[in-house]
């Protein structure tokens, strides 16, 4: 009777060592492939992690370290126990294929590790792919690059002070839409704060300044710029109840850039409206 009580305990044993093995070469609780990749044959995703905005390392044609901003997703893959690995160097030629089939390309390659980037429906993503433990495993960091939502808009008394210590204060938190001078509605609770500034400063006269990138013609862009600040200006007179003589329009253009407009977070930097002390 022992004999055959060990008998169905090692059965048991088995049996859940069995189940907890397929269990464990399930995919992580609540990850997911990335919406541009599948994934290699009999792979299954050990490790997930996605960030709304974060900054990641990523390599150039020069092989320079680069950082790049935007939605980040870390997913880390391994091989189904009792299956064939692929070697490193065919997990690598299979991300770079996929990627040259949608329209990207290799930017920087090691015999581990490649860097991809794709330009696709106005939005570039880069793509690391690293393979390692003879093929068994590899990791995929893939960044969205985009800007930061500004979630944190710069009230009466901070623009305030900058006026006072500098003359002037950039301010992002007012929006439009591509080439157009309509105000967008995002833009309220800057609005609102400038309103408050010069309420509380009746004999505070600004220069409200536009400004682009150099993307497109000079001559178009001083005219849109110059819009711009007619519309801000508009709706801080006739939505905020600001007085008329506080304020007057200009536009510069591209003509005063405080950043590179080489890159597309420069350019994003000198699209912006100045309060300039009068």
């Amino acid at each position: 009777m022992k004999l055959i009580g060990k008998v169905i305990l090692g059965i048991l044993f088995g049996l859940l060592f069995t189940a907890g093995l397929a269990l464990a070469q399930e995919d992580m609780p609540g990850s997911k492939d990335h919406p541009l990749l599948t994934r290699m044959p009999e792979f299954y995703i050990s490790d997930y992690e996605e960030k709304d905005f974060d900054q990641t390392d990523f390599k150039n044609n020069k092989g320079e370290d680069i950082k790049i901003e935007g939605h980040k997703y870390l997913i880390e893959y391994e091989i189904k126990e009792e299956k064939k690995a692929p070697s490193e160097l065919q997990i690598l030629r299979n991300y770079e294929n996929a990627v040259k089939k949608i329209g990207g390309s290799t930017v920087y390659e090691t015999p581990e590790e490649t860097w991809l980037k794709v330009e696709r429906g106005g939005k570039t993503t880069w793509i690391y792919v690293f393979a390692h433990c003879d093929g068994e495993c590899y990791e995929l960091t893939i960044v969205e690059k985009k800007a930061m939502v500004q979630e944190v808009v710069a009230d009466a008394q901070s623009l305030a002070r900058d006026i006072s210590s500098t003359g002037h204060v950039s301010v992002y938190g007012i929006h439009f839409d591509f080439n157009k001078a309509t105000v967008k509605p995002e833009s309220e609770p800057t609005l609102k704060e400038i309103a408050k500034l010069l309420k509380q400063e009746p004999n505070l006269k600004l220069y409200v300044v536009g400004h682009t990138d150099n993307v497109g013609e000079i001559t178009y862009n001083m005219k849109l710029s110059l819009a711009r600040a007619e519309a801000v200006v508009k709706a801080l007179v006739t939505k905020y109840g600001v007085a008329q003589n506080q304020l007057k329009p200009y536009g510069v253009g591209p003509l005063a850039p405080v950043s590179s407009n080489e890159t597309e977070e420069g350019r994003a930097l000198n699209r912006r409206v100045e309060l300039v002390k009068e």
